[in-house]
């Protein structure tokens, strides 16, 4: 019998984790748990795990892992979300959180109704593009997409008919193609005016999702460079919307949305 972990299952966007807090409760083996706790039928179903712990240089650190076990360096929904837990469970009385990650501190800016946390505005850090019109081979198809990185890497493809797309056969060969060696996740795009875009999302280490923090910030980047959106937009997914938005070529993304704690409850670990 293993000890009784606390968690929360936590939403933002219909992007799905697992949330422990490791000051309390700490895992050893947290990449095996994400597998297992991530699993839909014999796991509690997520996208991943987060951890929630100390930190030297921050309010607190996060740690994610994938539900295939490996480590993401940022995720802009969970980043959200832990706003909401340390808020809401007493951990802080603050209404601006830094938050550490494997991608560098983040700012989090609490919305704050009624004792409860609405929304939160996460300071996502500069953008790099690091490359425009870059052509790859997935499916027996050639795509051209933009390379973004926002913490992690981004491959945004822009499309005509977002639903044309068949994801789970294109997806894992773009993430998985030589030009990634470190693999990348990959964004399609179909832009309904400068305001608003639709896009949908296949996630390095977990697959299709319901939304990407990340992905929506690395979308509307790509789309102010190629020239189709504003510099602020309204990202739709899968999970819900996002609201996104790049002041100028030398600023922070900003994003802003909700976050939903789903349930809670224990396992073993």
């Amino acid at each position: 019998m293993g000890k009784p972990i606390r968690f929360a299952k936590m939403q933002g966007a219909g992007n799905d984790y697992i949330y422990v807090n490791t000051i309390e409760f700490p895992l050893d083996s947290p990449e095996e748990l994400a597998i297992k706790w991530s699993a839909s039928h014999t796991g509690i179903g997520a996208d991943g795990l987060v951890l929630i712990g100390i930190s030297n240089i921050a309010d607190f650190s996060m740690r994610i892992f994938n539900a295939d076990g490996s480590e993401a360096l940022m995720c802009g929904n969970a980043s959200r979300c832990i706003g909401k837990y340390v808020y809401e469970k007493g951990l802080t009385t603050k209404k601006e959180v830094t938050l550490e990650t494997l991608s560098g501190i983040k700012k989090l800016q609490l919305q704050i109704e009624d004792g409860k946390v609405s929304t939160v505005t996460v300071d996502m850090g500069e953008p790099a593009v690091k490359g425009k019109d870059v052509e790859v081979e997935s499916g027996g198809k050639h795509y051209k997409g933009t390379i973004v990185s926002v913490g992690n890497p981004h491959y945004v493809i822009f499309t005509d008919d977002i639903m044309q797309v068949d994801l789970p056969k294109v997806g894992p060969g773009i993430e998985h193609h030589p030009l990634f060696p470190d693999r990348t996740n990959v964004e399609f795009v179909q832009v309904l005016n400068e305001n608003e875009v639709r896009m949908r999302v296949w996630e390095r280490g977990s697959g299709i999702t319901q939304a990407c923090g990340t992905g929506a910030c690395a979308t509307l980047v790509a789309g102010v460079i190629n020239g189709k959106t504003a510099r602020k937009a309204i990202v739709h997914m899968d999970g819900g919307p996002l609201t996104i938005e790049w002041p100028s070529d030398t600023s922070p993304v900003f994003m802003t949305g909700g976050a939903v704690t789903v349930f809670e409850g224990s396992i073993e670990a």
